[in-house]
């Protein structure tokens, strides 16, 4: 007796591919805004060096080029593994990280508009 698992059905392989689309979505964008959050870095630390003034945004967006690396990571990975349990295990980690990354990024830009604006 054959005990094959059954085909995939359609729904299912479309579930499959909006997961990478999304995925494929995600790495290029999170993997950018990295380079957001360093060159924001960059220019707070120019503007508190010619203003003298301390605040916390330059330390929220290492953490939020940390969390945008993980997105990146993930999503990433997603697209290399075989198995689609551990495909939608790490794009839910991908999509997690990005939006709590933009969250956090957008919290940055209002403080540094607040403390550039003293």
């Amino acid at each position: 007796m054959d005990q094959r698992e059954p085909p995939p059905s359609s729904a299912h392989r479309r579930r499959i591919a909006l997961d990478e689309r999304t995925c494929r979505m995600i790495c290029p964008i999170a993997s950018a805004m990295v380079g957001v959050c360093l060159t924001g870095i960059g220019l707070l630390h120019v503007t508190i060096t010619m203003r003298a003034r301390q605040t916390i945004a330059d330390d929220l967006l290492s953490v939020d080029a940390l969390l945008f690396l993980i997105a990146t990571l993930s999503s990433y990975f997603a697209l290399r593994v075989q198995g689609t349990r551990r495909l939608h295990w790490l794009e839910r980690i991908a999509d997690a990280t990005f939006i709590v990354a933009m969250l956090l990024l957008t919290a940055a830009c209002f403080i540094i508009t607040y403390a550039l604006n003293r």
